[in-house]
């Protein structure tokens, strides 16, 4: 058959922070040729599959992924000759069987991923379909709501900022494209805002502002003001969503709130904060706002704020079906993020996101800190249809390379596109 595979290949690749990382290229039998490019955490859950890195002090100060080329060349690809690459499953059930390990250490989530991923591409091409057509159907008609982290801090960003992520939420436009222009108009009116208060205007890894500011809270307060001062309306045109990445700064069961001097909380005091800023902002979307070990904390917080705002788990979940189980069980959140490298394979992936469906629960398709220029996760969250995406902020090519391929889908979809607010619902139930 023409519709085989005839060639795996691998190649270190730099990311967005200047690490390597692997580009994966599969071609088939016809002549068909498609690559994927994998990305990478900096702030990772510890249940997350593993990267493998080479770890040779010599060669990009360990980072050099020499070693998970070669499981892909030398490993993988002699498994994959003349396998159709349409059968997904069955080809991500190899993948996993021959690393043989829960978390994917032997040959590494990073190569594992790569594969599974050119796989998918090379089958879409093979099937003459759009990428987002071929994993998610002719259902698959729905551009997601993006989150736009203009505001960074916390391991993202060198500043006074604890919190990792500051969203804005573009929900009262009518189309993506709509709502990618009130997210570029906002993002500028912020760095003018920020520049006439003499805060510096550098950008942090996922290219949103990176200003030491006096508290976590005036991130929140500079966002409503940018909103406004673009001619929008706070809560209406545009939300706040954020991402405190709460893992990153907990020790001995205290948050320690130090970058910006806020003192150390427990558990109840973060949600506490947190229900403050809700009554204060705009505010539709919390991720990690507690540490991955802190079940009993996002339990209560759920219960207290979940009416409200979509509680979001990632580091809690890392994209894994067993914990997501969990997680509905004991109503830990209400929506969980969705991240390919977390969970290493596409079918895994989309088993998560079903999980998820079947829970009634939101999903939003992210990105990673250190990123490509590869658009995956832009059809990927059209073939999923849960309406929301994370790919950064409105700068860095990287970032603006997933809105440019949601831009294009939306075009290429016409009338069919389906934009909508994904909050609709529970600013309902809250008022």
């Amino acid at each position: 058959m023409i519709r085989t595979i005839a060639s795996v290949r691998a190649l270190e690749i730099l990311d967005s922070r200047g690490n390597p990382t692997l580009r994966v290229q599969v071609a088939l039998a016809s002549g068909i040729t498609a690559s994927a490019s994998v990305p990478s955490g900096a702030s990772t859950g510890e249940n997350e599959a593993v990267e493998v890195r080479d770890g040779d002090g010599k060669r990009y100060g360990g980072k050099g992924v020499l070693k998970a080329v070669a499981s892909v060349n030398d490993v993988i690809a002699p498994r994959l000759l003349s396998l159709d690459p349409t059968r997904q499953v069955e080809i991500d059930r190899l993948l996993i069987d021959l690393d043989g390990t829960p978390n994917k250490a032997n040959l590494g989530a990073n190569a594992i991923l790569g594969v599974s991923m050119a796989v998918a591409r090379s089958a879409a091409a093979a099937v003459g379909l759009p990428l987002f057509a071929y994993l998610g159907g002719p259902a698959a008609r729905r551009l997601p709501m993006p989150m736009m982290n203009v505001l960074n801090g916390g391991k993202h960003a060198d500043n006074s900022i604890d919190f990792q992520e500051f969203m804005i939420v573009p929900l009262g436009a009518a189309r993506f494209a709509e709502a990618l222009r009130y997210g570029a108009e906002t993002f500028q009116a912020l760095k003018s805002l920020l520049e006439k208060k003499g805060y510096a205007t550098a950008v942090g890894d996922e290219g949103g502002i990176a200003p030491n500011l006096a508290s976590n809270d005036e991130a929140c307060e500079l966002l409503v003001k940018a909103i406004a001062a673009a001619g929008y309306a706070p809560g209406e045109d545009i939300a706040i969503a954020l991402d405190p990445a709460a893992s990153t700064f907990h020790a001995g069961g205290l948050y320690h709130l130090d970058k910006s001097g806020q003192g150390r909380k427990t558990s109840a005091e973060m949600t506490e904060l947190y229900q403050g800023w809700i009554d204060k902002f705009p505010i539709v979307s919390l991720e990690d706002g507690l540490a991955e070990t802190d079940w009993a904390g996002f339990r209560d917080q759920t219960a207290r704020l979940g009416n409200r705002i979509q509680i979001v788990g990632d580091d809690l979940y890392v994209t894994n079906t067993a914990f997501i189980r969990r997680g509905i069980t004991e109503r830990s959140t209400n929506a969980v993020l969705i991240k390919l490298n977390q969970i290493g394979t596409v079918t895994e992936t989309i088993a998560a996101v079903e999980l998820c469906r079947e829970a009634g629960w939101g999903f939003v398709v992210s990105h990673r800190s250190g990123e490509t220029e590869d658009p995956f996760i832009a059809d990927f969250a059209v073939a999923m249809g849960g309406g929301q995406i994370k790919t950064g902020s409105l700068c860095r090519s990287e970032r603006i390379a997933k809105y440019n391929r949601l831009l294009e889908i939306e075009h290429e979809l016409g009338p069919a596109a389906i934009f909508a607010d994904p909050f609709k619902s529970r600013h309902r139930a809250a008022a």
